[in-house]
């Protein structure tokens, strides 16, 4: 079977940023905002004998919070798709307009949760009616304890449309302006952002890769002013957000939001720093057979070439069924569903001009679907993040039957499944090697993703962490941001590589995420966390399909340390879980240096 490389949209809304659809459900939010206002202003708790009207504000709560999310999805979508699209930039503005007044109410209703008193919530909190979503109500009514007034809170979320959400908003505005130039012969093409990178960083002619990367720090370079200001002012709003409701640290909101106590994410990075020499001794090998004494930062995901090797490529189709061959191994649910993905078109992979960088993978709670963004570019790479994305959308799609607040995982467990899905393809690859250079060049690919976990990632924590504090003393200049930058870099990567990507800062767009301080951390955990589950998967065989899906449909109702060690029996505040998921690593790394130690003169 062929499949699309273009997404359908239309069957969500149809006539893109044209749809009366979309517009009338827009209309029908707004409409359905001030009734869900209304039923918050009536609601006197002491009064609700039998919890009805509690029960009815809860279940509009949960059909704004699915329409604002599938009108949001659509939409990104289409910028994501064709970053021209004027219209949709418009339509986001008009959607977002709509959060003040929802945020008002969910203030007053959050502030009437918090006078109840501990006994009668106790009590509400048992009933049949609430049980299953208890946890999410009680982390809700501990946030309301921090909460100004009604007034000042809509004062915040109002200005928060034309400040946190604007300058985000504009990131991603200065990025569609950024074009790439690429020589090839006679010929120079202008690239965008998402093409540049891709090519940037896995075209196998190293003078390509560090001619355009070049390119790529001069254009971010030139655009830095600009991005310095969008960076200080996003995070200024943050801070001053939290110090209005006396948060003095800045890593209590996303810390909250991942449900991770700060002991479990310190012994975790301590863990990994522990364990830093083996991954430096791999890449240091790696720039050796480049012929390199150190490693250039446009080589880290560079393939490895070795003899008469041909890097193995894979078209859409057979990257698809590669996928779907080895999730049924794991699990027949996960490869039945992502069968269905692929035949409802629910990928846009096409490689074209205008397209944003990167790839996601976004939920439509309506219609209960998903969509995945990427650029696919025929390398093992891109067959892995068509998996990665694809987890995620497995892991929304066990989910959709629960209440919505049950469905509202956080972004470390949200990388779980995905990661694990990667998993699964990355040793899939590994087992179907003929030749040792075969096998050295996918050990290679698998291990990128561990590099990027525990290296760039960790620049990227060291790095936020490190402007965050001198944010809150004042304004960085470009060169300061930049500064902050390389020196998390030699710090995480502990000064072992040739070149740097200084104005990283300026490229990566999840510095200037508006909704999730600290897109970071939580992607080494999931990856971490999904390696034990993976280990976990491959003792139990055929009874781990169901655990599985139980562990993932808990991800959104108990803490991270709690879920941890209701599935597998851990506990993540030890450094234990995390070295043995560092040890597995470690294995590929060990049988990657014995592999290419003939290799070297």
């Amino acid at each position: 079977m062929t499949y699309s490389l273009v997404w359908d949209l239309d069957s969500i809304f149809p006539g893109g940023s044209h749809s009366t659809q979309l517009e009338q459900r827009l209309t029908e939010l707004k409409e359905q905002s001030k009734t869900y206002h209304q039923l918050i202003e009536q609601w006197t708790p002491e009064n609700d004998a039998d919890y009805q009207e509690l029960q009815q504000i809860l279940t509009l709560q949960g059909t704004i919070s699915d329409g604002f999310s599938q009108c949001n999805s659509f939409i990104n979508a289409l910028s994501s798709a064709d970053t021209k699209d004027k219209k949709a930039k418009i339509l986001s503005g008009d959607l977002f307009s709509l959060l003040p007044a929802i945020q008002l109410a969910e203030t007053i209703f959050t502030k009437k949760l918090t006078e109840i008193s501990d006994e009668h919530w106790q009590t509400v909190t048992a009933l049949p009616a609430f049980e299953s979503i208890a946890f999410r109500l009680n982390e809700i009514r501990r946030d309301g304890m921090q909460l100004l007034t009604e007034q000042e809170e809509n004062i915040i979320n109002t200005l928060s449309l034309d400040g946190l959400n604007a300058w985000s908003s504009h990131y991603d505005t200065i990025v569609a302006s950024i074009l790439i130039p690429f020589k090839e012969g006679d010929n120079t093409t202008m690239l965008s952002a998402g093409q540049a990178f891709n090519r940037m960083m896995s075209d196998p002619n190293p003078e390509i890769r560090a001619e355009l990367f070049n390119s790529w720090e001069k254009a971010w370079s030139d655009k830095a002013p600009l991005l310095a200001d969008t960076l200080n002012h996003l995070d200024g709003f943050r801070l001053s957000d939290y110090k209005l409701h006396g948060v003095s640290d800045f890593l209590e909101k996303p810390l909250n939001y991942n449900r991770m106590q700060k002991e479990t994410l310190d012994v975790m990075w301590a863990t990994i720093q522990k364990n830093k020499q083996p991954f430096i001794d791999f890449l240091t090998r790696k720039a050796q057979l480049f012929g390199k004494e150190k490693m250039d930062w446009q080589d880290q995901d560079a393939p490895i070439i070795l003899g008469d090797l041909q890097e193995k490529t894979y078209s859409f189709n057979e990257a698809a069924d590669f996928i779907l061959e080895n999730f049924e191994k794991f699990s027949p649910k996960m490869a039945t569903f992502a069968k269905g993905a692929f035949e409802k078109s629910w990928i846009e992979a096409e490689d074209r001009p205008d397209k944003r960088p990167g790839g996601y993978c976004t939920e439509l709670p309506e219609s209960q679907e998903s969509r995945i963004f990427m650029t696919f570019g025929n390398s093992i790479n891109e067959v892995a993040t068509l998996a990665h994305e694809l987890g995620h959308a497995f892991h929304s799609s066990v989910m959709w039957d629960l209440p919505s607040l049950d469905r509202e995982y956080a972004m470390n467990v949200a990388e779980t499944a995905s990661t694990f899905a990667e998993l699964i393809v990355a040793d899939a690859t590994l087992k179907e090697a003929k030749t040792p250079e075969e096998k050295i060049n996918l050990l290679d690919t698998k291990m990128q993703n561990a590099i990027a976990m525990f290296m760039n990632i960790h620049s990227r924590f060291i790095f936020e962490n490190s402007f965050y504090e001198a944010r809150q003393k004042g304004l960085l200049s470009e060169d300061e941001i930049t500064e902050l930058m390389l020196e998390a870099q030699k710090e995480s990567y502990q000064d072992s590589l040739g070149t740097y990507h200084p104005h990283f800062w300026a490229s990566k767009l999840h510095f200037f995420i508006d909704d999730v301080p600290f897109y970071n951390f939580p992607y080494t955990f999931g990856y971490l966390f999904s390696m034990g589950i993976y280990a976990y998967a491959n003792k139990q065989g055929s009874d781990f399909e169901d655990q599985y899906i139980a562990l993932l449909r808990d991800t959104a109702s108990m803490t991270s340390e709690d879920l941890a060690k209701k599935h597998l029996g851990v506990d993540l505040t030890q450094p234990d879980f995390w070295q043995a998921g560092i040890d597995q690593v470690l294995k590929d790394v060990n049988e990657f240096m014995e592999l290419t130690e003939g290799y070297i003169n």
